[in-house]
């Protein structure tokens, strides 16, 4: 039967009660973690969101009435304990933080019971992720999570705080806005007034922040929660958070400057990291060329090496063959894995085929410096040599190759990198290499949709001195963009923006849009370009990915109070479901049921 807290006040939680109350009186409330019944004594540990505390219960000292009720406790009681803290009887505990003391308990209210929980409430659960899901609010209770998510907290705290120091402030923008089909797919909003008009969920506050700052307001923040409905990994979720910013009047480097500074604050507060500054700064060009990524993981090296001079009059059909067709030839070192057997190295061929290789050339180098080698016998000794030698090659090594397109190698060698760090057990996930990618491409080319399309978004601004190629040669043209990489993850990107509103209508055109189509997607966009817009840049930081590589996550899920699944689906509350027929009639939409194929 639960009880009332009436008169009883929590003085402290669990681990606010230390060695200098020894002696005093204290109110603690949570839910019991375990309880041991010794035969005359009980011993509880109490939990809370601050950690847990031993509590004891003897007869003497809370009375007959109170000793039965302890021992009825189970696993996820709530109860309320006055009692006295003492110095703890038995062997100091030194995993607890409360390992020294205990509080010998002089009355308990229960106040709530529970049912015996479908999985142990402890850390680092072995329990499925699926079940965990479907009781999240006791997946919730596990201290790690609950860690996650009071860090979480902490630096969102300390980013406003920041941000307002430098005279940012925080404005919200509208979560119901107009369909901008430019980019992932937008979550729509039928109207109940405007019977077959939709609204679109924001998937980022782009165009309102370039309004606040036309109309002014210089420097623009929020905590904005966005939606995209894609396709989900580890690191994605429908609806997520970004620290979203944008500052006028400035250009690259002044965006930069501010979050440096930013990141060496949240990293020194929160993880005691001494982030070094300047970050180091490579362009996207370099990046792909050293990493075959444009987010590369400097955590290692094992960077990736152009052979295509080295190998171009040699035999071997599939480097030939590559180069004839305009692509390339790269490699990497496996430093000191040129024992690896066979199978093994059969294993990195198919994962490499998972990324469009058609297979990988390898040599691995014995101790003796003889070479076993899939393509030895179609090149020349000295051609081998001479490409050991280009790689870097020593006894002992592994050199893989691929021989494809550019996008192709990059694509294969950049994963296949990763792969060994992970099998070589390179990736210390407290070791963090921060690197910012600048000067990405403005336009990549679209296979499907024959035709240019913005590798950020529309209204980011070229580079001054490729603007004379957009008409030419559009691939050629590089864009004021900058991302910022840690440990091989995008943590956030953003770029100096199109102010001039003759640079907007040659972007548009440029990526396909009629002047009426670019008009009825943004023409409130174009409208305020034509009344004094400052020049203008922001960046946005993934909150979720931040705050996963902060803890050490693996998927973002651990860190976000009430996740969505791979299918967008809530498991807890089986969303997303049919809805009532009158609010569809309401709405004027008809749900036709898809036709089952026999």
């Amino acid at each position: 039967m639960a009880e009332s807290m009436v008169g009883l006040k929590r003085s402290h939680r669990c681990t606010e009660v230390t060695s200098a109350q020894i002696g005093e009186k204290v109110t603690v409330m949570g839910w019991v973690q375990k309880s041991r019944n010794k035969g005359g004594i009980i011993f509880v540990d109490l939990r809370d969101r601050s950690g847990i505390l031993q509590i004891i219960f003897e007869e003497n000292d809370c009375g007959t009435e109170n000793f039965e009720k302890a021992e009825k406790l189970r696993s996820e009681f709530v109860i309320a304990v006055e009692g006295r803290v003492e110095a703890r009887s038995g062997a100091v505990n030194e995993n607890l933080a409360t390992g020294a003391i205990e509080v010998r308990a002089e009355s308990l209210r229960i106040l709530a019971e529970s049912e015996t929980p479908p999985f142990p409430i402890e850390e680092k659960s072995k329990t499925k992720e699926d079940l965990r899901l479907e009781y999240r609010f006791l997946d919730l209770r596990r201290p790690d999570i609950q860690r996650n998510l009071m860090l979480r907290s902490r630096v969102a705290t300390l980013t406003r705080a920041f941000l307002a120091e430098e005279g940012f402030l925080e404005i919200e923008t509208p979560t119901l806005i107009k369909s901008t089909p430019e980019g992932a797919r937008d979550y729509l909003v039928p109207s109940r007034v405007h019977p077959g008009s939709f609204y679109a969920l924001p998937q980022s506050p782009q165009l309102f922040k370039q309004l606040l700052m036309v109309s002014g307001y210089d420097r623009y923040f929020q905590l904005a929660r966005c939606y995209r409905d894609e396709d989900l990994r580890a690191d994605r979720q429908p609806e997520f958070t970004q620290i979203d910013m944008e500052l006028s009047f400035v250009d690259v480097d002044d965006v930069l400057d501010v979050n440096e500074r930013l990141l060496k604050k949240l990293f020194k507060e929160v993880c005691n990291y001494d982030l070094q500054l300047p970050i180091q700064r490579m362009t996207w060009r370099e990046a792909m060329d050293r990493f075959g990524s444009d987010k590369p993981d400097l955590r290692f090296g094992m960077e990736l090496k152009n052979v295509s001079e080295v190998v171009k009059d040699c035999e071997f059909v599939v480097f030939k063959s590559a180069l004839e067709n305009g692509g390339s030839v790269r490699g990497i070192n496996a430093e000191g894995q040129g024992h690896m057997p066979r199978k093994k190295i059969d294993a990195l061929v198919e994962y490499a085929k998972g990324f469009g290789a058609k297979g990988l050339a390898y040599i691995a180098i014995n101790e003796d410096g003889t070479y076993k080698s899939s393509f030895a016998k179609f090149m020349k000794d000295e051609e081998m040599a001479a490409l050991v030698a280009a790689m870097d090659g020593k006894p002992g090594d592994l050199l893989l190759f691929a021989a494809d397109r550019d996008k192709v190698v990059f694509d294969v060698l950049g994963n296949l990198r990763l792969e060994l760090a992970r099998q070589l057990d390179l990736l210390k996930k407290d070791d963090f290499k921060f690197l910012w990618v600048t000067e990405f491409p403005l336009l990549e080319y679209s296979e499907e949709e024959g035709r240019f399309v913005a590798m950020h978004h529309p209204f980011t601004m070229p580079m001054d001195e490729d603007l004379q190629y957009i008409d030419s040669d559009p691939g050629r043209v590089r864009a004021k963009a900058y991302d910022i990489v840690l440990n091989g993850v995008e943590m956030g990107g953003g770029s100096v923006r199109i102010h001039q509103a003759d640079i907007q209508s040659k972007m548009f055109e440029v990526l396909g849009f009629t002047p009426e189509r670019a008009n009825d997607q943004f023409g409130f966009l174009l409208k305020a370009f034509k009344y004094g817009v400052p020049p203008h840049a922001g960046l946005a930081y993934g909150f979720d990915r931040m705050i996963m590589l902060m803890v050490g996550a693996d998927s973002i899920r651990d860190v976000i109070a009430f996740p969505k699944v791979k299918d967008a689906s809530c498991l807890m509350t089986k969303a997303p479901t049919p809805v009532d027929p009158k609010q569809l009639e309401d709405l004027g939409i008809e749900v036709i049921p898809e036709e089952k194929e026999e």
